[in-house]
């Protein structure tokens, strides 16, 4: 069989597990013997499998080989938003404050969280967000400035960090926990709310072949929602 592109063999391996050719908990031909089969490079053949384990149907496991799943795995994917396009289509007016920006030495929880090495220096970024006037998210960054050394010098005041790194790094890892937090005082400052007010919390690490880009926590205004489909 001759298959030309990743997705022609993506769809002919998952057809051949929903058919019930490969069924659960059967073990997969290697990508050597796929890419012989469908008459393509290996690599081709690589990241069509890697996808299928993204979506749960196979599993990967050094030595042991590859096998179909006993019962398809169910994930909740998170996209990187930016924030701007979340506010703008729930139809309100966007707007942008740069509040804090300074390069520092990473300090030691942040390079224990980040990986970083111990002369790590950072770009620390605070940002509001509003949505019509009102705050809508406070945005307390750190970007690794061994990754982007071109963050140390860009200009924040008009465009904030998020939609910035969006546009110039991609990302191979990321890692989002979230958690309920109490306004402190420079959140109630921040998001005109009252000290103790329970809050929303995002935090954010990202990043690119190995090596740390960014580290953000993310504060929201009380009754944010956040909605995932997959």
């Amino acid at each position: 069989m001759t298959a030309g592109t990743y997705r022609e063999i993506k769809a002919d391996i998952l057809r051949r597990i929903t058919q019930g050719e490969w069924k659960p908990g059967s073990l997969v031909p290697n990508e050597s013997d796929l890419a012989e089969h469908y008459g393509a490079a290996r690599a081709t053949v690589n990241r069509a499998m890697r996808e299928l384990a993204e979506d749960g149907l196979i599993e990967r496991k050094r030595k042991a080989g590859t096998r179909v799943r006993l019962s398809p795995l169910r994930q909740a994917k998170f996209d990187i938003p930016i924030v701007r396009q979340q506010i703008e289509e729930q139809g309100s007016t966007y707007r942008y404050a740069l509040v804090q920006s300074e390069v520092a030495a990473a300090a030691d929880w942040l390079r224990a969280r980040m990986r970083l090495d111990p002369k790590a220096k950072v770009r620390h970024l605070v940002c509001l967000h509003f949505a019509d006037g009102n705050p809508y998210q406070v945005e307390d960054r750190w970007i690794n400035l061994s990754a982007l050394p071109q963050a140390r010098t860009a200009d924040f005041s008009k465009v904030g960090p998020n939609e910035w790194l969006v546009a110039t790094i991609p990302f191979s890892d990321v890692e989002i926990s979230f958690s309920a937090t109490a306004a402190d005082t420079a959140l109630a400052d921040n998001l005109g709310c009252a000290i103790g007010d329970p809050l929303m919390q995002v935090e954010r690490s990202t990043w690119w072949r190995e090596s740390a880009v960014t580290y953000v926590r993310l504060v929201h205004q009380r009754g944010y929602r956040m909605t995932t489909r997959y």
